[in-house]
């Protein structure tokens, strides 16, 4: 008995030790949080990532972050989504809703935003036009739809297969090696953020049960929501009733891009992120800000579609926007050269 006691205290001890190590050590290091099997192991931009969380995350350094002020901002399409073929998820739904729901009857302006989002598509040229057209008749197309309805509806059209791609729904079009990112962040005590042009709405459903952020941390596209009874009466002068139900109207309050982004941040989170992570111009204020904050160490991450092989990138466009974010500071995220597979290896790109 002495000799099982005097072993169970030795092992204790060992791991008593162990632990004290590991505490010591927490402080000078990021969690692993995973082991980024899906990134090349020669990735800079990984490596920038991993140095920059461990120095807020060290107790011990000048750059130090508290938990409640590691704020991460992620914008959606092209940064966490596939940007597919080459239109957004949400035109695609769009265009469906206007030309084949047959539950719904489009009028001539919406049927126009659905042509120019169809040409487009087939072209690869978007048409200026359509970014600020689309929200304007988006929110008429699903004006009236309760919360769960709209969910619903995303829901069942996201489980279709991604036009340009064999093995793939739009359910399933996360950039894999991105997910890690925001899974190690999390673990490393960051409190992340969708902050994209997308509706709000779509972004949690298309999310849910795909990426480890919390319903309330989606910002997005927004439109007016009223109780159904309501008509036109202000909510001021409006009280909900007990058999009302919150729906969407034809409202647009802001499409989510650019200079916007900043002022959604602003809003709701009160104050500013320390780490973002965007692809595009539409993400550029969203960079700026972030780099600007004057309390603590911030940095800006952004994506380069440069990979025309597993995806629809173009590698020259890529090359020319590397080359401008990395002349602003900002750390560049290669698809093309940092990751080992983009959708997963069953997925193939064809032709659309």
């Amino acid at each position: 008995m002495n000799r099982i006691s005097l072993a169970k205290i030795k092992a204790v001890s060992l791991m008593f030790v162990i632990c004290v190590i590991g505490t010591m050590f927490s402080g000078c290091a990021g969690k692993t949080g995973n082991d980024f099997t899906l990134w090349e192991k020669e990735a800079k931009s990984l490596a920038a990532l991993k140095e920059y969380v461990a120095d807020v995350t060290n107790k011990n350094s000048k750059n130090f972050i508290p938990e409640e002020d590691r704020i991460a901002v992620f914008d959606l399409d092209g940064t966490l989504y596939g940007e597919l073929a080459p239109i957004y998820v949400e035109w695609w739904m769009y265009a469906y809703r206007v030309n084949e729901d047959s539950s719904f009857q489009a009028d001539e302006a919406e049927k126009e935003v659905a042509d120019k989002i169809v040409a487009s598509a087939k072209s690869g040229k978007i048409d200026d036009s359509i970014e600020l057209g689309h929200a304007i008749q988006n929110a008429r197309a699903f004006a009236g739809m309760t919360i769960e309805g709209y969910a619903q509806y995303v829901g069942e059209f996201v489980k279709r297969d991604a036009v340009g791609f064999n093995n793939m729904t739009y359910k399933d079009a996360f950039y894999k090696p991105m997910i890690e990112v925001v899974k190690y962040l999390n673990a490393n005590g960051f409190t992340v953020y969708v902050c994209s042009g997308t509706d709000r709405f779509m972004c949690r459903e298309l999310a849910s049960g795909v990426l480890p952020i919390a319903e309330n941390h989606f910002i997005g596209m927004d439109v007016m929501l009223k109780a159904r009874g309501q008509g036109n009466t202000d909510g001021l002068e409006y009280v909900y009733a007990k058999d009302d139900e919150v729906v969407r109207t034809d409202e647009l309050l802001i499409k989510n891009v650019k200079m916007n982004k900043v002022s959604m941040l602003s809003r709701e989170l009160g104050k500013a992120p320390v780490l973002c992570f965007g692809n595009s111009s539409g993400d550029e204020s969203m960079a700026a800000y972030t780099t600007q904050n004057e309390k603590y160490k911030a940095k800006a991450f952004m994506l380069v579609a440069d990979d025309d092989v597993r995806d629809y990138g173009n590698v020259e466009k890529g090359n020319e926007k590397a080359e401008k974010w990395r002349s602003k500071g900002y750390e560049v995220i290669s698809m093309k050269n940092d990751w080992k597979t983009i959708y997963g290896e069953k997925v193939i790109k064809t032709s659309k």
